[in-house]
């Protein structure tokens, strides 16, 4: 398998990853082993790192899925706007939604202000987060199943 191939199957896996590891591990921890302010401190630092490496995870697997794509057309076996293509657009669209589109808005709320409550707000994050991360693990399933245009030889 080429090494492009390679990191096209294994970046998704890697982005879920740390996904499930910061929602179901880091997050949970953090409240239930500091105080409220600290974790929420800690936590929203690892949601800002998560949504920073999510957007470059999720360039670089556009131009990786989108390479792959154009082949599987050339090749007359596939689409040039493929289900993954879909797939990575609505993760990117939940990371830019999450994190910076609610959270100044989070902010606004703490302080008395804007139209809904931080705990609105806050909900809403928390399901685009769930949304992202099973768009992300669906995305990391179906690559894995994908066939690369090499066959492997026996031996």
């Amino acid at each position: 398998m080429p090494p492009v191939e390679r990191l096209r199957r294994s970046l998704p896996a890697l982005w879920a990853g740390v996904l499930l590891a910061i929602g179901g591990m880091a997050a949970p921890a953090a409240f239930a082993l500091l105080a409220r302010a600290d974790a929420g401190r800690l936590v929203g630092r690892l949601f800002e790192l998560e949504a920073w490496s999510g957007l470059a995870l999720g360039a670089a697997l556009l131009l990786l899925e989108r390479r792959h794509a154009l082949a599987q057309a050339d090749a007359g076996t596939g689409s040039v706007f493929s289900t993954n293509l879909v797939l990575l657009m609505a993760a990117l669209f939940c990371t830019v939604a999450g994190y910076f589109a609610l959270l100044p808005m989070m902010d606004q709320a703490k302080s008395g202000q804007g139209a809904l409550s931080f705990a609105m707000l806050h909900g809403i994050s928390a399901l685009l987060f769930v949304l992202k991360t099973s768009v992300v693990l669906l995305l990391a399933w179906r690559v894995q199943g994908q066939t690369s245009g090499c066959r492997a030889t026996a031996a």
